[in-house]
């Protein structure tokens, strides 16, 4: 610790750096805005801190720089990388992701490491959700202790394919209507104890799971990501940083009492 300045410190207690990462349409700008409690747009930085000229949509296309900051003004306590481009298949744009990966998790610049990564599968995608970028980042990408959360998304949409697969279990539509929730439930249970067994099995596996839905709604809880995530977090620090910074009261209630 002697290699660490004061300076240092008193930076990384003041941010908490997060890298998101995902195919395209999972849901990465929606959950952002979420956690930031925003409809928009994150103002973007290059890694000196200079504030971009323009607006630079989350993963627009022929725009990627996995360093360059995303910050919500309306809550500036949390910065967002972002990681688009390797998930597409691009050899090149994962090596760069794994490279920053590696330098953020191991970086002596407090105020630069990355606290945990949310890796965002869409349950859109539910029979093909594991892909070779999936492999790849698990197989390869060391976070050394940075925490990794998969995050499935939409869950919501689950309901609709509940219902489809009763009917062509033959389910009248009555009952397919009213059971659709449960069975959608248990599809999702078991799409995750699916994950979780595959990815269990890759060097470098994910710490926690956690499912999203109707985040694009208001009635949307993102408190279930916030709580995984302060639970992965390694120290006591980044756990009260990460409540301080989250406003959401269900989650300091809860690391009050445990506290």
């Amino acid at each position: 610790m002697s290699d660490l300045n004061l300076n240092d410190v008193r930076d990384a207690l003041k941010h908490l750096r997060i890298l998101i990462i995902g195919r395209a349409n999972s849901g990465k700008t929606t959950i952002l805005q979420r956690v930031c409690n925003t409809t928009a747009s994150p103002e973007i930085y290059d890694s000196k801190g200079q504030k971009a000229e323009v607006h630079v949509h989350i993963c627009q296309r022929g725009y990627h720089d996995i360093s360059r900051e995303l910050v919500f003004s309306s809550n500036p306590g949390f910065i967002f990388h972002d990681s688009c481009g390797f998930e597409a298949g691009s050899e090149e744009e994962f090596e760069e992701m794994k490279k920053f990966v590696l330098e953020r998790v191991t970086t002596l610049k407090l105020g630069e490491r990355i606290h945990a990564i949310w890796y965002c599968i869409s349950v859109t995608d539910h029979k093909r959700p594991i892909l070779a970028a999936e492999e790849k980042f698990f197989t390869e990408c060391d976070t050394k202790d940075v925490p990794v959360i998969v995050l499935f998304t939409k869950v919501d949409v689950f309901s609709d394919i509940a219902f489809n697969e009763l009917r062509n279990q033959n389910t009248s539509f009555k009952i397919a209507k009213k059971e659709k929730y449960s069975y959608a439930v248990k599809m999702m249970d078991d799409l995750q104890a699916h994950m979780s067994s595959v990815l269990g099995k890759y060097k470098y596996p994910p710490e926690a799971y956690v499912q999203l839905s109707e985040m694009n709604k208001k009635k949307g809880d993102i408190t279930p990501l916030l709580q995984c995530t302060t639970n992965a977090l390694g120290t006591a620090s980044l756990q009260m940083l990460l409540i301080s910074q989250a406003r959401n009261l269900e989650l300091i209630v809860e690391f009050t009492v445990k506290r």
